[in-house]
């Protein structure tokens, strides 16, 4: 697979579409994926809005359960990675990140400066 990183600029706002969900290697037995060093990995609708564009829904996998996500919520996306991969005639685009984690000051509160 060929990893191709991603420019976090040109993403716009990121917001969390809803909560953190364990990855399963084998759906049929409940196996939870694991990455490299153990730790499971979970996958985490994001939307994006590209230079003012439709909204897109990406699912991101990275390692670890992250903590304090909430669907509407906006995040901080850090070392997003896109792979290209391809199975028979299917093919696409999957996501990876190092970390997702939540930015707490959204809206007016962003704006006050109140520290």
């Amino acid at each position: 697979m060929q990893s191709i990183p991603v420019d976090m600029a040109r993403l716009g706002v990121l917001r969390c579409a809803g909560v953190p969900e364990v990855k399963f290697s084998n759906s049929e037995t409940q196996e939870v994926k694991k990455d490299r060093d153990g730790n499971p990995v979970y996958s985490v609708a994001v939307t994006v809005r590209p230079d003012g564009r439709r909204i897109s829904v990406i699912e991101i996998a990275v390692s670890g359960q992250p903590k304090g996500l909430e669907a509407g919520q906006i995040v901080k996306v850090t070392g997003l990675t896109a792979f290209m991969w391809s199975m028979g005639d299917r093919h696409g685009v999957s996501f990876r990140a190092d970390a997702i984690t939540p930015l707490h000051s959204t809206g007016a509160q962003g704006k006050g400066g109140d520290a």
